[in-house]
């Protein structure tokens, strides 16, 4: 059972309520933040270390097909769920062709709508032409930020806002990158995005202005799916595939997937806390392969994760994990 929430959080803050097999599992702080200082959530993640012991507080199988799932965020009542439906898998060129490594592929981007259960409520399609692939994608409590972008490096997306609550689909603006995640700054109002492999990071303004681009300072992973941290800072989930020895299978598997969570600043760029998260889903995944977020109340985490593709093993599963990590 989760501590209450402290008064003040609970006046400027939206609740999540997932419920689970007919039992709440998690009610924690997200959306909706001002910034005042850092919350229990910053708190929390900036005394996450490689000692913190998360435990399986719930598991909720998602029955409609769900092709590779990309990212996750939550907004009033409901759940969001993107992912992207591969038609025609992208291959290598021999030598780069036109700027790119590989062909463009074919698919279609998914956002679907679920209600705290999990049952479908609407499968939104977005995108256009090559840009099919939606990535990480954030809640800011009143609209669903989604960016779509071209399946290989270095080409280009699509900025889409979704109202949360209407379901309206609005085009925001295009990209020149492959932009594979997206925070929303509570402070600024600007977007973040950070592109294939998450190597370079952009700010925008809601309109599309870039106000400045920067590199990514860290190599311990590939952040997949983000989200905002009172107080403008953000959290990042994500996967780097590594290689094995002969003796430890490599050259028959396809390698190790090492898991991890980062916070990093929004001010000045840096990385606050980097963590490993070596937790494995059903079909043999890393939870923070793709979607994920993360609530807090004064003293718990509470993080969701869905790795699984709905096409392996138990489908697409929304994985639920708490820990209180030692301040």
């Amino acid at each position: 059972m989760l501590k209450k929430v402290s008064r003040r959080t609970a006046a400027v803050a939206a609740s999540i309520t997932l419920v689970i097999s007919g039992t709440v599992t998690a009610q924690a702080v997200t959306d909706g933040q001002h910034d005042g200082g850092d919350g229990p959530l910053a708190r929390g993640l900036t005394a996450l270390d490689r000692g913190t012991a998360w435990s399986l507080t719930g598991k909720l199988k998602l029955t409609f097909p769900t092709f590779h799932t990309e990212g996750l965020a939550f907004a009033g009542d409901r759940m969001f769920l993107s992912s992207v439906e591969i038609i025609e898998p992208t291959r290598k060129y021999p030598t780069p062709q036109g700027g790119y490594d590989r062909t463009p592929g074919k698919g279609i981007g998914h956002l679907f709508v679920m209600d705290r259960q999990g049952h479908l409520q609407k499968d939104i399609t977005l995108g256009e032409g090559d840009n099919y692939h939606p990535g990480g994608i954030e809640s800011d409590g009143r609209n669903i930020w989604v960016d779509v972008a071209q399946y290989r490096p270095d080409s280009s997306a699509i900025i889409y806002r979704v109202d949360a609550t209407t379901l309206q689909v609005h085009r925001q603006f295009d990209v020149r990158d492959h932009i594979g995640g997206i925070v929303a700054d509570r402070t600024t109002g600007h977007l973040v995005g950070n592109s294939w492999g998450s190597r370079r990071f952009y700010e925008w303004t809601q309109e599309g202005r870039q106000i400045q681009t920067w590199k990514n300072p860290g190599n311990f992973i590939d952040y997949q799916d983000c989200q905002y941290v009172p107080a403008r800072k953000m959290l990042c989930g994500g996967i780097a595939g590594l290689p094995q020895t002969p003796a430890a299978g490599g050259g028959t598997s396809p390698g190790y997937e090492l898991g991890g969570l980062a916070l990093i600043d929004l001010r000045d760029h840096s990385t606050i806390n980097e963590v490993p998260f070596q937790y494995w889903s059903s079909a043999g995944h890393v939870m923070t392969r793709n979607p994920l977020k993360m609530a807090a109340d004064d003293a718990k985490l509470t993080l969701w994760a869905a790795p699984d593709n709905g096409e392996e093993t138990n489908g697409t599963e929304l994985f639920t994990y708490q820990a209180t990590p030692a301040t």
